[in-house]
């Protein structure tokens, strides 16, 4: 079975939290963005991955605004499952952005990043990383993945909603992003089933095809 789950922010409790008790060993998590078990490459930090390596389910995440992109761009880029993924551990695998997975026979587009809340307080700490915000490349690249399969999957997993969500939301979008335009075309040129993204820490549906996850771990069926 495939799960989707909002942030998990590197806190290692939200893998002990009842809502996961629903995966099982074998079955496949992904992570809507913000991972942050990548973030100071302490030994701490290394010994949480091994630990998460070990629960005997795969932990597959798109990237956020609060990665650590020097660390995770440092892992191997490898093929999975039909798209490119820098692989964590042996059970743990980050997403690239504008890729097209096949996970259990459900085709999963996978686009990541987006624009910090606070980046008027981070811009100018070690803290941050211009790479958070998709570049021209990736989304074109996006495009071309998509355009491969017809323009249709069956789930897409994002940590930026799309921009037209953000009344439904009640959060503001204070910079208009290309990737905002590039969803904004997704959602007229693309067919999916259901579009899951985690930025607004919020567990809501927002009809017909739309889901912020945050805390709740949804089936993908």
């Amino acid at each position: 079975m495939i799960y989707v789950t909002g942030d998990t922010h590197g806190d290692i409790d939200r893998f002990k939290d009842s809502q996961m008790k629903k995966v099982k060993s074998g079955d496949t998590l992904i992570i809507c963005g913000d991972f942050g078990f990548i973030w100071n490459g302490s030994r701490k930090e290394r010994s949480t991955l091994k630990k998460l390596d070990r629960l005997g389910i795969t932990v597959a995440f798109v990237d956020g605004c609060h990665e650590n992109f020097d660390l995770l761009e440092s892992y191997p880029v490898e093929e999975w499952n039909g798209g490119r993924v820098h692989r964590i551990g042996k059970n743990i695998f980050h997403l690239m952005r504008g890729e097209v997975f096949t996970i259990e026979g459900k085709k999963i587009f996978a686009f990541g990043g987006g624009h910090s809340q606070d980046l008027d307080f981070r811009r100018d700490s070690e803290n941050w990383w211009e790479r958070e915000q998709p570049s021209h490349e990736e989304i074109i690249h996006g495009i071309k993945k998509l355009e491969e399969h017809g323009n249709s999957v069956d789930y897409v997993v994002t940590h930026e909603p799309p921009a037209a969500l953000k009344d439904c939301l009640g959060v503001d979008v204070l910079e208009r992003l290309e990737v905002h335009a590039f969803f904004e075309e997704m959602i007229k040129s693309c067919k999916y089933q259901k579009w899951f993204f985690g930025k607004c820490h919020i567990d809501k549906h927002i009809p017909i095809k739309f889901f912020a996850v945050f805390a709740t771990v949804t089936p993908l069926k």
